[in-house]
């Protein structure tokens, strides 16, 4: 089997690519809630003659393509989870679940790990060494599926992992590769504010809860532009603010939540202890209290320099 030839097949099997995309984009599974995606991914790899472990870790899917020489064993990695969105496009293969959408690209990386299976098997005397095909569930939330089904074996006697991410800021066409940190660690916060509510006519009488939490939201953004070393990298994205009940009532409580990404873990630590101190200062120059529920989630993404130089050769 030449490069060129696993090329070609895999040119062959693009319109089964785009076929099977389009199913897994029909038809989306929320995080830790997937039951028919990984049952179509079991069958689909049982169908090409690979064998299968399901219900790893939970709802993961570990396929092994074992070659007829002896060689290293490689890993290739897939998520399959759906976003809690509505999909508002207008075409054939729109999904049809309300409220839920492959809006991150899973059904994509699902089905380019099919394929690349199929085309695989169908060299598999050939092939030096094993294949490793592991379909992750539950990327989108932390903690994710990442860590039980390690723990369930399905890194075990792996030599060398690869994985993929489409990336809708690049253009059509090229590949993004980098040695080091590439993709940063992903972090949940909850913050809970506790004012003291009452009627909009009389907001002396009042803690604000709802004005508390928009002016925690504006001082957060300053942690990294002065806290932060600016020669490292970090963000902290406040992504949903619920407050209040009605239009002339003042709000007894606000709730925030966000992520925070960091490539190191000095920065991370920095980052918790200033996000504590800010919520603090706000609150208590509000007369409001707080709890702040802080997650921590993966670490950020290294790669090796080997493995980095490969795919490299490969995309060029």
């Amino acid at each position: 089997m030449t490069v060129e030839s696993l090329i070609n097949k895999l040119d062959e099997l693009y319109p089964e690519m785009v076929e099977l995309r389009r199913h897994f984009h029909q038809y989306p599974e929320l995080s830790h809630q997937e039951v028919n995606t990984p049952l179509t991914i079991a069958k689909y790899l049982e169908s090409l003659g690979v064998e299968v472990r399901t219900n790893v870790g939970g709802q993961g899917v570990v396929g092994i393509i074992k070659g007829g020489r002896q060689g290293k064993t490689v890993a290739l990695r897939a998520d399959f989870d759906a976003l809690p969105l509505q999909d508002q496009k207008d075409v054939p293969y729109r999904s049809t679940v309300p409220g839920v959408m492959h809006a991150c690209g899973h059904d994509a990386h699902t089905s380019a790990l099919l394929v690349a299976a199929k085309a695989l098997s169908r060299h598999q005397k050939d092939l030096k060494g094993n294949v490793v095909l592991i379909h992750q569930f539950g990327e989108e939330v932390t903690p994710g599926g990442a860590k039980p089904m390690i723990e369930d074996g399905c890194l075990d006697g792996v030599d060398a992992i690869f994985g993929t991410h489409i990336w809708a800021p690049m253009p059509v066409g090229q590949v993004g590769v980098k040695a080091g940190a590439m993709m940063a660690a992903a972090d949940k916060f909850k913050i809970t504010i506790t004012g003291r509510g009452g009627h909009g006519g009389a907001p002396h009488l009042t803690a604000d809860a709802l004005l508390t939490g928009a002016s925690v939201v504006s001082h957060l953004q300053q942690i990294v532009s002065r806290r932060v070393d600016p020669t490292e990298a970090a963000v902290i994205s406040s992504g949903t603010f619920h407050s209040g009940q009605a239009f002339n009532v003042i709000a007894e409580e606000a709730v925030i939540e966000g992520t925070v990404r960091t490539f190191s873990k000095q920065v991370q630590e920095t980052i918790i202890t200033e996000m504590e101190r800010v919520i603090k200062g706000v609150c208590d120059s509000n007369g409001a209290s707080f709890s702040l529920d802080y997650e921590k989630g993966y670490p950020p993404v290294i790669n090796h320099e080997k493995e980095t130089a490969i795919v490299r050769k490969c995309a060029n």
